[in-house]
């Protein structure tokens, strides 16, 4: 999954949206002197998230389907698909319009800005100004997505076509995706209340 799935699996908590969005840019174990417990708590559902869908047979599927054209980058192609298939999906898992949404995340996102590391500093203010997130609505802003990393990744890629490869059987990477999310969203329900009951104890343990 990408921004938009792990910021929207992160539900009503700032803190957890924050680390679920900045979690590719921190390496190893977050420091407690850079982030709060609940933004670290969002790197690691973040993570926990990441090792769900990379192992899930139906995500497997996907990638399969497309190792053929896409090689080593099919994996990133998916989570971009599947972020599309959530963005043309979205009144089926909230009431919120998808603008608004969006927009209200990029407000949190600049708001804390300078908490954030260097890297989403960096790329945080283009990705407003473009509005990436709002583009993966349509194979056309996904497009556009996958030429921008074609041209920064060093390596030979197929990226700058990956539209038409998922296009040539684009009803059966929506299917997938349909039939996963939901199993996903059930496991970081759990992750979440897990991790609450986790805290209520910690917190019992300082009286």
């Amino acid at each position: 999954m990408n921004y938009l799935a792990h910021l929207y699996l992160s539900g009503n908590d700032e803190e957890l949206k924050i680390g679920n969005f900045i979690a590719d840019s921190v390496k190893g174990k977050p420091s407690e002197l850079l982030y709060t417990p609940g933004v670290i708590r969002g790197i690691q559902i973040h993570r926990k998230i990441d090792t769900f869908t990379d192992s899930h047979p139906i995500v497997l599927k996907s990638i399969k389907r497309l190792r053929e054209h896409q090689g080593k980058f099919s994996g990133i192609v998916v989570d971009i698909a599947f972020d599309h298939f959530l963005a043309k999906h979205w009144h089926l898992y909230s009431s919120t319009e998808l603008w608004k949404y969006i927009s209200d995340c990029y407000i949190l996102m600049m708001k804390h800005k300078t908490e954030l590391p260097e890297r989403v500093q960096r790329f945080l203010p283009h990705m407003v100004k473009s509005n990436w997130l709002y583009h993966y609505l349509t194979l056309e802003g996904i497009d556009k997505v996958f030429k921008g990393m074609a041209k920064r990744t060093p390596l030979q890629s197929n990226m700058a076509s990956a539209v038409k490869d998922l296009w040539m059987d684009y009803d059966s990477y929506e299917k997938d995706f349909i039939t996963f999310f939901p199993e996903l969203q059930a496991y970081v329900q759990s992750l979440l209340i897990s991790s609450s009951a986790s805290e209520a104890v910690d917190l019992s343990s300082k009286d």
